[in-house]
């Protein structure tokens, strides 16, 4: 088993995503909630999508 993607509610009625490594460990979350699961979704779109995003190091 790989990466996997876990899309729940939260405490407040919120979807959330969260994203868990094969050690079961989570690897990145959405930081925020979303009110509609589409949009949630979409945002777990956005992030499967940025495979080519540059790497920048900030100071």
């Amino acid at each position: 088993m790989g990466l996997t993607y876990e899309l729940y509610k939260d405490k407040a009625g919120e979807w959330r995503w969260r994203l868990r490594a094969a050690n079961n460990k989570i690897i990145a979350d959405c930081g925020e909630g979303y009110q509609n699961k589409q949009d949630c979704l979409a945002g777990i779109e956005l992030v499967k999508g940025s495979i080519a995003a540059e790497v920048v190091e900030i100071d």
